[in-house]
C-alpha cells in the first residue's frame, strides 16, 4: 500500500508510550487505518485530533500489515474543541464514521458529507445553522450502508429537528452501532442534550 490523499481524522486510539493508530476517511480509499510514530508527541498532537483535515501518507509492505502513517494538518478544528456544543458535534460525527464504516470501502458522498458537516459545525454563528445537516449526515450513513435513511432531511426548525435525530437514534443503534465496542452513543446523547437546552 502506497497512498496519499486528503483525509479526515476519525479516531486516534493511543499505542505503546507515544504513538497513536489512526482512522482516517479518504475519498477514493475509504476509511483506513494508520500506525503513527510519535502521534502522542508535542509535535504531532495538535495534529492527531479528530475532525483535523489532514494529508495523509499511507505505506506498508504488504495488505496484512498495519501502514505506516505520516500526517500534515491541513485544517484544525482545535479552536472549537473549547466550546461545547461544537466539542460534541464534532465527537458525535467522528466516532460515528470511525464506528460505523467498514475499512478500505470508499464512499465518496459520505466524505463529501463529513466535510460539509464538520465545516458548517465550525462556521456557523449557532447550532441552528448546523443540526438539520447534522440529521442529513446520519441518514446518509444509514443509506449508504443499506439500512433506509428513516424519512428526508427535515426542513422545520430545531424542534422539528430535534425529532428527526431522536428517531435516527433506534436504527443507528440497531443496525450501524449493535455490536461495536464502547458506548459511541452516549455522545450522542450528550450532543442532543445540549441541543435540547437551544430549543
Amino acid at each position: 500500500m502506497d497512498i496519499r490523499a486528503p483525509a479526515i481524522l476519525c479516531a486516534a486510539r493511543p499505542h505503546g508510550e507515544t504513538a497513536v493508530i489512526a482512522r482516517l476517511l479518504t475519498a477514493d480509499y475509504g476509511l483506513v487505518a494508520g500506525y503513527v510514530a510519535g502521534g502522542r508527541g508535542r509535535q504531532l498532537r495538535p495534529v492527531v485530533i479528530p475532525g483535523n483535515l489532514v494529508e495523509v501518507e499511507l505505506r506498508s509492505k504488504s495488505a496484512s500489515q498495519l501502514p505506516f502513517a505520516r500526517l500534515e494538518l491541513v485544517e484544525s478544528r482545535g479552536p472549537w474543541l473549547g466550546e461545547p456544543l461544537p466539542a460534541a458535534a464534532i465527537q458525535w460525527a467522528t466516532a460515528l464514521t470511525a464506528t460505523a464504516l467498514p475499512e478500505r470501502h470508499p464512499y465518496p458522498s459520505l466524505w463529501s458529507a463529513l466535510g460539509g458537516l464538520l465545516d458548517a459545525i465550525c462556521h456557523a454563528p449557532s447550532a441552528r445553522g448546523w443540526a438539520r445537516a447534522l440529521a442529513g449526515y446520519e441518514i446518509l450513513l444509514l443509506r449508504e450502508l443499506g439500512y433506509g435513511g428513516a424519512g428526508g432531511v427535515p426542513e422545520g426548525e430545531l424542534p422539528e429537528i430535534l425529532d428527526t435525530l431522536g428517531r435516527l437514534a433506534a436504527p443507528l443503534d440497531h443496525y450501524l452501532l449493535a455490536d461495536r465496542r464502547g458506548d459511541v452513543m452516549a455522545a450522542r446523547t450528550r450532543l442532543l442534550e445540549l441541543l435540547g437546552r437551544m430549543a
